[in-house]
C-alpha cells in the first residue's frame, strides 16, 4: 500500500515544483527498505496490540486448564503455575503479519497466495482452539477435519502454482545452459544444481508435504514459553535470505540457484513475519503471558511450507526447520511404535517417555529454560546448513 502511494505522489509530482523535494520517496522501491519498514512496523504494532488483545482474551477467558494436563502427563512445578494464562495468541501475530505485509510490500500472486494460506490457517486454528476452549478436555476440532482442510488449502496452492505462467529460471553460467522449470513438477534438492523433473503427481506431492507438514510440525513444536516462536524466528532469517537471492537475478545466477520472478516481495513477508514473531516472543517468553496456540502455530507452519515451494526450495525447509522436523518426527515414532508392539504383544511400548521431543527431555529432568536455549541452538545449527547450500552443491 505504501509502495503505490509512494509511486502516486511521484507520479503527480512528475514536472512540478514538488518533485525534488519528494525524491526521498523513491525509496519505497527498494526491497531492503520496506523489510525494514515492515519488520519494525510488525514489532511496533505488536506492542501496541499485545497488552490490549492479552486483556481481552482474559476477560473473555479464553484459557485452558494447562495444570489437569500436566498433572496426568506426571509434569510438575512451573507448568502447573500456567493454569488460565490465556491462548490464541497467534491472533496477535497474525493480525499484525497482515497488517504489515499489506502496507509495505507489492501485491503479487506469491505474496496473495502466502496471506491467503496464512488466513485460512489461522481461522481453522481459531476454530480449533476455540473448541478446545469450550470442553476444557484437550478436545478441539477433529483431526481428520484439520487435515482434510490442510489437504485441500495445499492441492489448491500446488494446482495453482502449476498452471501459473510464471516459471523459475536457473541459470548456469559455467555451461551458458538456462533451465526452465515449473514450480511443482520440478523439484530442486539441497547441495544439487539441477532440477529434477519428476511430474505433476510427485511434484503436488511434495507440495502437499511441504505445507502440511510444515503446518503440524511448528503445532508440535509449540509446548514451552518461547520455544515455537524462537524457533520460528530463526528459521524465519533463513527464508528472509533465501527470499530475497531468489527474487534478485543477479544473486541468483551467480549463486546459481533458481530465479522466480517476483520472489522479492516474500522477503518483505518474512521481514514482517519476523517483526510479528520478536513482538509475540515479548509476551511468550518464560513466564508466558500469553500461548500461541493452534491460531499462530498451524498459520505460521504453513507460511514457511508455501514460501519453501514458491521459491523452489521445499527441502532446504526440512534443513532450516530441523528442529520442527524432529518433534513431529517424535510424535510419528512414539505412536507408531505404541500401536505396533501393541498389536504384537499385547501392551504398547514407548520410545521416549513423552513426545513431541520437547517433553521428552523436560521428563528427563531438564528445566523448561534449558530444553527452550538448547533448541534454539540446535535451530541455529540447522539454519547455518540450511545457508550453507547456497554454495556447496
Amino acid at each position: 500500500m505504501l509502495y503505490y502511494l509512494s509511486q502516486h505522489i511521484l507520479d503527480w509530482a512528475h514536472g512540478t515544483g514538488w518533485e525534488a523535494r519528494l525524491s526521498f520517496l523513491r525509496l519505497f522501491k527498494y526491497i531492503t527498505v520496506r523489510c525494514a519498514g515492515a519488520a519494525i512496523m510488525a514489532l511496533a504494532l505488536s506492542w501496541w496490540f499485545g497488552p490490549k488483545i492479552i486483556r481481552w482474551l482474559k476477560a473473555q477467558k479464553f484459557g485452558q486448564e494447562y495444570a489437569d494436563r500436566a498433572e496426568a502427563a506426571g509434569l510438575s512445578g512451573s507448568r502447573l503455575d500456567k493454569k488460565g494464562t490465556p491462548t490464541m495468541g497467534g491472533l496477535l501475530i497474525v493480525v499484525t503479519l497482515v497488517l504489515s505485509t499489506m502496507a509495505w510490500a507489492q501485491w503479487n500472486a506469491q505474496v496473495e497466495l502466502t496471506m491467503l494460506s496464512v488466513l485460512v490457517l489461522a481461522g481453522l486454528g481459531f476454530y480449533d482452539d476455540y473448541a478446545k476452549i469450550l470442553k476444557q478436555s484437550g478436545g478441539g476440532t477433529p483431526p481428520q477435519v484439520k487435515l482434510l482442510t490442510q489437504f485441500v488449502l495445499a492441492a489448491f496452492v500446488g494446482i495453482y502454482l502449476w498452471n501459473l505462467p510464471a516459471k523459475s529460471e536457473l541459470h548456469l553460467l559455467a555451461s551458458k545452459q538456462v533451465y526452465h522449470s515449473n514450480l511443482v513438477s520440478d523439484v530442486m534438492l539441497p547441495f544439487v544444481k539441477y532440477p529434477y523433473h519428476v511430474g505433476i503427481v510427485a511434484g503436488l506431492i511434495v507440495v502437499l508435504l511441504a505445507i502440511v507438514g510444515s503446518s503440524n510440525a511448528v503445532n508440535l513444536t509449540d509446548g514451552l514459553d518461547g520455544l515455537a516462536i524462537g524457533c520460528t524466528l530463526i528459521t524465519g532469517f533463513v527464508f528472509l535470505f533465501f527470499t530475497y537471492l531468489a527474487g534478485n537475478f543477479r544473486a541468483a545466477e551467480y549463486l546459481q540457484i533458481p530465479y522466480v520472478a517476483g520472489a522479492g516481495e516474500l522477503t518483505v513477508f518474512c521481514s514482517a513475519l519476523i517483526g510479528a514473531g520478536l513482538g509475540f516472543l515479548w509476551f511468550n517468553c518464560h513466564p508466558a503471558q500469553v500461548f500461541m496456540g493452534d491460531t499462530g502455530s498451524l498459520a505460521l507452519g504453513g507460511a514457511f511450507g508455501i514460501v519453501a515451494v514458491l521459491i523452489h526450495q521445499p527441502f532446504v525447509l526440512v534443513i532450516a526447520g530441523g528442529v520442527f522436523v524432529a518433534e513431529a518426527v517424535s510424535v510419528i515414532l512414539q505412536k507408531g511404535w505404541f500401536k505396533f508392539t501393541r498389536l504384537r504383544t499385547g501392551t504398547g511400548r514407548r520410545i521416549f517417555l513423552m513426545a513431541p521431543l520437547h517433553h521428552h527431555f523436560e521428563k528427563k529432568g531438564w528445566y523448561e529454560s534449558q530444553v527452550v536455549m538448547r533448541f534454539y541452538i540446535l535451530c541455529v545449527l540447522c539454519a547455518v546448513v540450511a545457508l550453507a547450500t547456497l554454495k556447496l552443491r
